[in-house]
């Protein structure tokens, strides 16, 4: 095997030592966020029987016989509600932490404007899910009106039930971040308004496809679902407009 050469190796030692620093910094951070996820996610674990009464009265269950199909299936539930818990809590963390590694690659203007979107990011994230439960708890309520109605009995997996509930509202949650995505690439110039107005058909394609791919089984449901998304994207246009025309009278 031939020897490295002098040049190579301080080449490579140049690049260790400029890099080094960044790589230590985005590990630590993964550490300290991978932390927080796994005590969160074991706190949630350790509390899940208090959760799922909290979920089973919020969405009503209480005149559905809900079942264990396996005698281990509540451990599954437990995990499940275990990382849902760790998700939500984590998920605020992990944007500051990528916000704060990217800051000296952010002009002043620009990490402002992102930071500035922080809070309506959460209070999306919060509208989406809450959304998202409520109509999972519609769902429930059509079939429990209908099963009395129809004289037919309502056994449900609760692991089932309750993991597509969790998921489609967490899911539902990520959707509403699209608008804050498209303002924030609106506002540094990376897409324009006129391309993204007239690309709209694709957008509301989009939405529904979203929707179709949750774990729901009710076309209903489904256009429910992609109904504030395309309304969302609406509505981000109409204030990228406005402010677009605050600009244009400032400048004047």
């Amino acid at each position: 095997m031939e020897n490295t050469k002098p040049e190579e190796t301080s080449e490579l030692s140049t690049l260790f030592a400029k890099y080094s620093p960044f790589v230590k910094e985005v590990r630590k951070r993964i550490i300290f966020t991978v932390s927080v996820f796994a005590i969160s996610t074991i706190s949630g674990f350790i509390f899940y029987e208090k959760i799922i009464k909290f979920l089973i009265n919020i969405l009503g269950l209480n005149n559905i016989n809900l079942v264990f199909t396996s005698p281990f299936q509540y451990i599954n539930l437990a995990i499940s509600c275990g990382v849902a818990i760790g998700l939500i809590l984590v998920s605020p963390l992990f944007a500051y932490q990528i916000l704060s590694f990217l800051k000296p690659a952010l002009k002043a203007r620009e990490f402002k404007m992102v930071v500035g979107f922080l809070p309506v990011s959460l209070v999306l994230f919060v509208i989406g899910f809450g959304f998202g439960a409520l109509v999972m708890k519609w769902q429930i309520e059509v079939f429990l009106i209908s099963s009395v109605s129809l004289g037919i009995g309502n056994v449900l997996d609760i692991t089932r039930l309750l993991s597509t509930v969790i998921l489609t509202s967490s899911l539902m949650g990520i959707g509403f971040q699209f608008p804050i995505v498209l303002i924030l690439l609106m506002r540094v110039g990376v897409i324009k308004h006129n391309q993204l107005s007239k690309q709209r058909h694709w957008v509301y394609l989009g939405a529904i496809i979203f929707a179709i791919l949750l774990p729901l089984d009710s076309i209903l449901a489904d256009i429910l679902l992609a109904a504030p998304l395309v309304i969302l994207f609406e509505l981000t246009l109409i204030i990228d407009r406005i402010t677009d025309r605050k600009k244009a009278v400032v400048a004047d």
